[in-house]
Formats: structure tokens, sequence, C-alpha cells
């Protein structure tokens, strides 16, 4: 079952366990710098260097950059000065907007804040150039601990930095992040709800503002009274459109911040306002309701005020809400829990967690448009049996994350382009088949497969039982996911790639030879003249016969057995423990040979000698081995070739360590009720990597 917790009510953040050190020296923050203290040294973090290599993996600096403690920087740094505002975040050379975006929102948050910016820590008493931020990846929180050497030009910071000079918490927050991610080069671009999730481990939505519900106005300014962040965007077209300006002054393909919902009325009319900011500190919106515009004349001094109006150039501007809509394109919405956004009811919210894998060759399906493949995906069954209160339906949220792309950009990685399907489950156990995709629709997917590090979704579906499938869409695409299930009321989950059994018939007795069949005696003769006149087949004698065999087999791809594995063939078969194999072990094998190559033909559906790795899964269920997704990884990696395809020799080979998973599986299985027995992932490495 995979790991489940409850989350808490609504409008408050779930209560997280401990965050888990992650330096490499296994020591906490506290005891790093206490051993800093003790020593009277200053840290130097390892692990994150004041190198180039921290910096950029593609590029070198245009300017020689210096790495400086703030203290070297200026006379008096001071961590927060005068409590950490969205006034403190100043866009510098590195184009990760989408991170400052989201860091202004964070400031909206006073307990978000503190758990990302832990507060027992500063220049102050105890100072040894050591600080830590909390941040949450894939379901548990980290503690990244950083040295506070920054990089600079001219004794003056390069990327993020406060307005005011003394100050460094929000320039210290940038490098722990881009030392998460591996350099300060992978922040560049992204999307602010990456981090915003990363700050709360909230859940994103996101709205199209020209086809978002009437009530988008009021649905904001709930999501900020609960604690939400808030970022919106216009879209680009082309290339050309990254950062240009438009003629009111908003930039396009650019991340801003949403710090504030109100309303005022002017002359009878309500007139509805929206506050925004831009992370560079200046740069504002020029029309109605902008910082110098005639519209403000319209309200009272006092109204000014209490909307906190100000005409300078800081990048924050408000403008009427109509107009908003009509020229930002998205805004996203990071709740703390989904009831965020729900209605005024609190709730507690079941979350239930799935870590899996698309993996090339096996679990790597592709979206449906590639029905020969998209059944390989990784499956979860949801059952849904309680009704939301005064409801038809049960209400969930899906919310599905790739993992780890920032950090492989370096390697040349990018953002999948992924989404989910959710189907009717028909009733039976086990896995959908190929067969069932091609004749049944879904009945709820994501809005669209998209390149966003987390696609999410609110449905509603009457109790019963379903199958999600997550997927990227193009097949053969690999990543790491995170699949977060939260539902109003008890949901049951479970992996449907997460059993693992071998189904092995215990062999037929054999006749008396006196019973033997025309063809039997036949075998036998046969049997004697390999073995020789000890009637026992040793291993170099069992490589002849099999190779000069399976050769002459036009329709299979065969490269020639060697000694080692016709050793282990004689180990799965060998009852007596003298290394040979004597008359009925042999027949108990080439039976089993003979309807393992069934088996591979059937599979080898364009009759090119070769097996595709997606049919395996099929194939080893046919064999009487049912693997989890994962071990089904670990056996395409091992046996399959670059172009996803299995020869006989591999197909064998697989099929051999497989039925030598546990010593004496013969004997236990004559024990079993269910002739089942559990193959142990540790086990199954040692077969595959041994041979």
């Amino acid at each position: 079952m995979p790991y489940q917790h409850r989350a808490a009510g609504a409008g408050a953040h779930p209560g997280p366990r401990a965050a888990r050190p992650i330096h490499s020296s296994g020591q906490s923050f506290e005891a790093l710098r206490q051993g800093c203290l003790g020593s009277g040294t200053l840290f130097e973090d390892e692990d994150f260097p004041a190198s180039h290599t921290s910096l950029f993996y593609s590029e070198r600096p245009r300017v020689p950059f210096v790495w400086k403690r703030p203290g070297e920087i200026v006379k008096n740094p001071e961590f927060i000065l005068g409590g950490a505002t969205r006034t403190d975040i100043c866009q510098g050379e590195l184009g990760d907007c989408w991170l400052l975006a989201a860091i202004a929102s964070l400031t909206l948050n006073e307990k978000a804040l503190a758990r990302v910016v832990p507060q027992d820590q500063g220049f102050g008493p105890g100072y040894a150039g050591i600080f830590h931020f909390q941040f949450w990846q894939h379901c548990e929180w980290l503690d990244v601990v950083i040295d506070d050497r920054l990089p600079t030009f001219r004794d003056r910071l390069v990327f993020l930095h406060s307005a005011d000079h003394n100050e460094f918490w929000s320039a210290l927050l940038e490098k722990a992040y881009a030392k998460l991610n591996g350099s300060y080069e992978a922040l560049k671009g992204g999307s602010a709800m990456e981090a915003m999730e990363d700050f709360t481990g909230g859940v994103s939505e996101n709205f199209q503002t020209r086809e978002a519900p009437e009530d988008l106005h009021a649905i904001l300014g709930k999501a900020l009274k609960q604690g939400s962040l808030l970022g919106c965007s216009i879209n680009i077209r082309n290339a050309a459109d990254s950062e240009a300006r438009t003629p009111l002054g908003l930039i396009k393909g650019h991340a801003y911040t949403v710090t504030g919902i109100d309303q005022v009325i002017v002359q009878g009319q309500k007139i509805e306002l929206i506050r925004i900011r831009n992370p560079w500190g200046q740069v504002e919106w020029t029309g109605p309701w902008s910082d110098s515009s005639p519209e403000w004349h319209s309200i009272d001094l006092a109204e000014q005020t209490r909307l906190c109006h100000t005409a300078l150039d800081d990048g924050e501007f408000w403008m009427a809400f109509e107009d908003f809509k009509a020229h930002f394109d998205k805004v996203e919405i990071c709740n703390l829990t989904p009831d965020a956004l729900g209605d005024n009811a609190r709730h507690g919210w079941e979350v239930t967690v799935h870590q899996g894998s698309w993996v090339r060759g096996s679990t790597a399906g592709g979206c449906r448009n590639f029905l020969d493949t998209f059944w390989t995906n990784p499956q979860i069954k949801l059952s849904l049996s309680e009704r939301d209160e005064g409801q038809e339906g049960c209400s969930f949220l899906v919310a599905l994350m790739q993992k780890d792309r920032r950090k492989l950009k370096r390697f040349g990685g990018s953002m999948l382009t992924i989404g989910y399907a959710i189907y009717q489950c028909p009733g039976t156990a086990g896995r959908l088949s190929r067969d069932f995709f091609r004749y049944h629709a879904s009945l709820a997917r994501s809005k669209a497969f998209i390149n966003l590090r987390e696609v999410s979704g609110r449905f509603r579906l009457p109790p019963g039982d379903y199958v999600l499938v997550p997927s990227t869409f193009e097949p053969h695409q690999e990543a790491d996911f995170c699949l977060r299930i939260f539902s109003e009321k008890k949901a049951v989950t479970w992996d449907l790639d997460g059993s693992v059994d071998i189904n092995l018939p215990w062999p037929p007795p054999l006749m008396p030879r006196e019973w033997e069949t025309e063809e039997e005696r036949q075998f036998r003769a046969l049997f004697q003249q390999v073995a020789g006149e000890d009637m026992e087949v040793t291993a170099e004698e069992l490589q002849d016969i099999l190779n000069a065999v399976l050769q002459k087999k036009k329709d299979l791809k065969f490269k020639p057995l060697n000694v080692l594995s016709c050793r282990d063939i004689i180990s799965l078969m060998d009852t007596s423990g003298n290394g040979k194999l004597e008359f009925g072990e042999f027949r108990v094998f080439w039976d089993k040979l003979k309807q393992w190559t069934d088996l591979f033909l059937q599979f080898d559906v364009d009759r090119s000698g070769t097996m595709s790795s997606y049919e395996l899964r099929t194939a080893l269920e046919s064999a009487g081995f049912r693997l989890s997704s994962h071990l089904l990884q670990l056996a395409v990696l091992r046996y399959a070739d670059e172009a996803l395809q299995l020869d006989f020799h591999d197909f064998l080979h697989c099929l051999v360590r497989l039925e030598n998973a546990s010593p004496g599986v013969f004997q236990a299985l004559c024990t079993k009720e269910k002739d089942f027995i559990q193959l142990h992932i540790n086990e199954f490495i040692n077969l595959t990597m041994n041979v």
C-alpha cells in the first residue's frame, strides 16, 4: 500500500514532519554550526562550492564574479531587516523571475515563510557563516545547508538582492534553492507554481482568465485569505515576445505575483481591483488605476490609505480586475490544502501518495494515442465509496508531478509533456489490458498534456472503482513521478503494479517406462544419444544440443548459449544436486523449453524473430510470472537491447533466472495452496546481475 497521511483542515498548513538534513556529512545545521563555532572557523560548503560549477553548466560568466560573504560586502549585514516583505525581492542578472514571484508571494503567508526561512540564524551571536532553508520535495521536507558566500561584481550582488543592501535573507534563500537544483543556471526559466509548491507542499490549480468562472475575483480573494500563494502571467506566442513590453507597461512571458484583491465604490458603482507585483522591483502597469492614474482622485484619502496606494516605482501596482482579465492570460494558485477554493465548510482531506517511474521499454507507454504501448503505463486503482455531503458524487483532486527535471537540465533534460486519464474499472482484478483501452473511453482526464512540472485537476465521479493511468504524451520518455490523490471522503487506492507473484506448476511425475508412448520412447533414445553411457547431461552437453536445435529454428533470432547459461538451467532442474540432468529432469526442462518457445513466437507480433520489451509483461504472465513495474523495469534494462527488443536467447535467460528465484522453489510450491511465491527485489537484482 502507498504511504498515506491525513491533511489538516481548511486554511491550515499541513503539519509537516521535521525536515531531513541532506548535507553530505550527515550532520544537521546545528551540529555543523556548533562545529564551526568550536573550531573558530567560518563554514565552507563542499557540497556547493564557491566556484564556477555552482554557477553555470553551459556558459561562462560575462564578467568576473567574486564570491564574498555579506560582512565583506557591507559593514553591518542583517539577515532580515524590519521583517521579510515582498519589497525585499529584486531580480538580478538571472532569468528566475518565476522564483522571485513565488518568494514575494511567500512573504504574504507568515507561517509558510517561517517554515522555509527558519528564524534560528543571523549575523549576530552564533554566526558561523552557515545558514539553512527548508523546501518540500515530493512529499517530504528537506533541510538545505549553505555557506554565505555569494557571487558579486564590484561589491554588489549579481543575482537576487533586497532593496536594502544590508539585508541578505532573500539572496541566501535563492542560493539554497540553486543548490537544491544543482546550480544557479538551473533556475533559468520556470513557473512560479513550481517554487510555490516547494515552499508549501501545496497543490496547484490554474485558470485561464478568458475561460475562468464569473466569480474569479471572489475565488482569488478567498485564496489569499486562506494563505494560498498566487501568481499570474501573459502568454508569449513566439520567441520575440519573451519579456517584450506591452504599450501599457506589462511584460510578456514574465512571472508576476498577486498580492491583493479588493474593491472600491466610485459614483455608486462597485469597481473590482487586483494588486500585482513585478519581481524586477520596477516597470509597472500604466493604465487605469496605475500608481499615478487619475482614477485615484475619485476615492478619498482614507480609502487610498486603506489600499496602501503609493506612487513609487517599486514594481507593485493596482489595476481594474476587468483590465486584468483582458491583459493577463493565466493565474496560478498554490493551495495549502484543497479546501482553499471550496465552500466555507471545513474538511479533512484524505491524501494518498504514489511514487512511480516511466521507464523506456517497460512502463513508458505514452498517451492513449499510442494504443500498442499505452496499457503498459503504471496503473493506480481508486475506489470511491462515500458520497460528498448532500451530493451524488465523490470529489477528489489528482496532482501528477514529474520529479527532478530541473536538476537534469545540465544533462540535457527538460520538462516532459505529462497528463493522466481515469477509466471505469470493469471489476476484474489486476491490470487493464491493451484490449480494454481499445474498446473503452476514459471517464475523465487532465485538462491537457502539458510540459509543466505538475498537472492537476478536480473531479466528481459516482461511487465505484476506477483506474488512473499517468503518462507522458510521447512513449519511451523516462522520468520519475509523484502522484497525489486528495479526496474529501475516505478513498482507497493501490498500485496495480505492486504485486510480485510467480505461478509455477509442479512438474508432472514420471510415468513408468512400460506406460511410455512411442513419442516418449523416441525422446528417451535421443537422450541416451546425447547423455552417453552415464545417462546424465552435463552443462557442456546441454550447450551443444540446445544450440544445435535452436539455431535450426528460422523464426527465432538466437545467440548461442554459453556454458554458464546452461549451468543455470541445470541448477534450476537438478533435484539430485549432482550438477547434471537425469532423464526425468531433462524431460521436464524440454517441455518447458517448448512452452517458452511457443510463448515467444506468440508475442513476436511482427514475426521479426524478436519480441518488443512492451510485450514482456504479458509474456511473463503467460509463463506464470507477475512482476511489479519496478521489477519489470529491471528485467527490461537487463535483457532488452537498445531498440527495446529481446531475442529468444534473452527471453530464455530471463525465464531461467526467474524460475531460479528461490532455492527449492518446486518443493516450496508443493505445500502452498495458491501455487504462488514472492520474489524480493534484492533477490531479483542479484539474479539478473549475475548472468
